[in-house]
């Protein structure tokens, strides 16, 4: 009886999962209409030199703001996918992707100062949470990669997001370096970070939507329906 609760509990967790993984899917598909949207809508701001958080101010202001909140929402919902996917592991790649979440939510009350815009105490505190931000999304990516790539080869989420989270930290750190020249293009900078960040949420969310994992996630099993570790004995009811 022990041994059959004891898989029926990661089987459950894993239900509950799935549909967590599909909204941090849905959502990265959402927002990213909502940017090509804005795109069109605020012709005037360059993709190029203009911070995505630009949009934040002035007409549509709140389409902008919708996607800081829907970033913090399918962010969470692939943090809690993973964390009942893959229990007892990445906590701390986890704890940095819920710093992201928050911070991006956050995001939504405190519009940034455009160039050309007066220096406002919002728009430093929107400087600060957007770099917490990023620092976080940048780290956790590679952390929880690193960290299911190191167990069984299975329940990885994907081949590539590994590199996908290195890649995007490449990008953060490019954007850093933009940041220190007035001409650099920070604003295309900043979007492939971002577009790269989007993209691991992607894969990983559809890995754990539609992919296979073994029952034994914490090595305590050996996959099998009611299998037991070596060396225990059955147990009985």
């Amino acid at each position: 009886m022990t041994a059959a609760v004891s898989v029926a509990r990661p089987r459950q967790d894993r239900l509950r999962a799935a549909p967590l993984a599909r909204f941090a899917l849905a959502g990265v598909v959402v927002y990213v209409g909502i940017d090509i949207a804005l795109a069109f809508l605020r012709p005037r701001y360059s993709l190029l030199y203009n911070a995505e958080s630009d949009y934040g101010r002035g007409p549509w202001y709140w389409l902008m703001d919708l996607n800081f909140l829907l970033r913090c929402a399918l962010s969470l919902a692939l943090a809690g996918a993973l964390a009942r996917s893959f229990p007892g592991r990445a906590r701390g790649g986890l704890a940095l992707l819920v710093t992201w979440a928050v911070c991006s939510g956050l995001l939504a009350f405190s519009a940034d100062d455009p160039k050309g815009y007066p220096a406002t105490a919002s728009g430093r505190i929107h400087l600060v949470l957007a770099f917490i931000a990023f620092t976080c999304m940048a780290a956790a990516a590679i952390v929880i990669s690193v960290n299911l790539r190191s167990g069984p080869s299975s329940i990885a989420p994907s081949s590539i997001a590994l590199p996908l989270s290195i890649a995007g930290g490449a990008a953060y750190l490019l954007l850093g370096v933009a940041a220190r020249h007035r001409h650099a293009p920070g604003g295309l900078y900043e979007r492939i970070f971002l577009g790269l960040e989007l993209l691991w949420i992607a894969v990983v969310a559809a890995r754990i939507a539609t992919g296979r994992i073994p029952d034994d996630l914490s090595g305590t099993g050996s996959g099998r329906p009611g299998a037991l570790s070596p060396g225990k004995p059955p147990a009985r009811g």
